[in-house]
């Protein structure tokens, strides 16, 4: 699909492999999930659009290139999300930082919504919406929807690991969105879990279990 893009970098490939084993610290994951998105958002912001501006070097006046305009807008699905922010503003520092909290029904395993908060001018940015799974879409989906209800036109995704069944319900219900990705998996298990996958993400980020 042209508008999904899977990351086959070896620092990429190399971490992510870290970050799957049992054994892994949480500090280590929580580091590991910043890295690996910090060197995913270098290429998904390719397209950021550049003006010219005009600068002082110590040795002239020249016409140099910087980010146009309103830039970006992060949007993490709560908890779990809250790991990638800071890859991204490592980068962008100057971007806002939106929320959308949910949580997974443990028996309809359907995504539950409990807070919404967006950057007023959330229309005017291009948005990150950042989540280190994306396994049966539901959630993804959801969160899109939230902020398209909010004027947001420009949305791109980023998780880590995928299951290919998230990745085709989310692109069925928002075919003008970009998916980035560092592994597309096998499949899910029969408790909607990605296998081989990493368990869970937002446990293993903040020590929860």
């Amino acid at each position: 699909m042209s508008n999904v893009k899977v990351f086959d970098h070896p620092l990429i490939q190399h971490k992510t492999t870290i970050l799957r084993q049992k054994d892994t610290t949480n500090k280590e994951f929580r580091e590991l999930v910043e890295e690996i998105t910090m060197l995913m958002c270098y290429e998904a912001l390719r397209d950021l659009p550049l003006e010219e501006v005009e600068i002082e070097t110590p040795i002239q006046k020249t016409t140099q290139k910087m980010i146009k305009g309103k830039k970006l807008a992060v949007v993490p699905i709560l908890r779990a999300g809250l790991g990638m922010v800071n890859g991204l503003l490592k980068l962008v520092p100057s971007a806002k930082v939106g929320h959308i909290g949910m949580y997974r029904d443990e028996e309809t395993m359907l995504p539950q919504e409990y807070y919404c908060k967006l950057p007023p001018d959330i229309d005017k940015r291009l948005i990150v919406v950042v989540d280190p799974m994306l396994a049966t879409g539901g959630s993804a989906i959801d969160a899109v929807r939230q902020i398209k209800s909010y004027g947001g036109a420009h949305i791109k995704f980023l998780c880590l690991i995928a299951a290919p069944e998230g990745i085709e319900a989310l692109t069925k219900e928002h075919p003008d969105i970009e998916i980035y990705c560092a592994n597309v998996d096998e499949c899910l298990n029969e408790n909607c879990y990605i296998v081989p996958g990493l368990g869970d993400a937002g446990d293993r980020i903040f020590g929860t279990k």
